[in-house]
């Protein structure tokens, strides 16, 4: 399967709790309809890399679906290409839905570059253990709702190539909910991704 391919899957089998928290049981979730590929904003000319490079970005940034998640509304089936890359103010649940009364729940964070609610601020280092999945923000473990598994494969210099694109691509100000803790309620939309097996009895 192609890591386009598999994005797409991990979008296609979420499951909604649209700003509805404490839900138990699966019949109170509907299924996320399809998000539509979503198109990686143009890049403005970068003084940091090569043309190329930043085109090359693009295309990773692409192929990985990275819009999928980090761009507002893309979780619903509905992204906003104003805010492409901008973050989403729909979380995603990091727990088993059939038992969690209330999930935790974390929401992708603005890709663009603006320096207060972006990763204008972010060291390339930083970005290159966030982007491989070793360590995210504060050094915090990145959760399993970012597929890394995907990313196994990607080389250093394609890593380099999207910090060098996400560095391109115009600022959109745009601040994302906090992060909620299990067992805390939240007002906001999330969705869950995961396939659940039935339990040997």
């Amino acid at each position: 399967m192609s890591l386009r391919a598999s994005a797409a899957a991990l979008i296609t089998i979420a499951l909604v709790a649209a700003c509805a928290p404490g839900n138990t049981l699966l019949n109170e979730y509907e299924p996320v309809p399809v998000s539509p590929i979503t198109m990686a904003p143009e890049p403005q000319p970068s003084e940091f890399a090569s043309s190329e490079t930043v085109s090359h970005g693009k295309y990773m940034v692409e192929l990985l679906g990275c819009g999928g998640c980090h761009t507002d509304g893309a979780l619903m089936g509905v992204p906003d290409q104003a805010r492409s890359l901008a973050g989403s103010s729909i979380g995603i649940a990091h727990s088993n839905p059939l038992e969690t009364k209330r999930p935790g729940v974390v929401f992708p964070p603005n890709l663009t570059p603006d320096l207060e609610t972006g990763i204008g601020r972010r060291t390339d280092r930083a970005l290159r253990a966030a982007i491989s999945g070793r360590v995210g923000r504060h050094n915090i473990r990145i959760l399993r709702v970012m597929p890394v598994a995907a990313y196994s494969k990607v080389k250093d210099e394609d890593i380099d190539a999207i910090i060098a694109y996400l560095r391109s691509i115009p600022p959109v100000p745009h601040a994302t909910p906090r992060h909620v803790p299990a067992g805390q309620e939240t007002s906001e939309a999330f969705v869950h991704f995961g396939v659940y097996q039935r339990r040997q009895r």
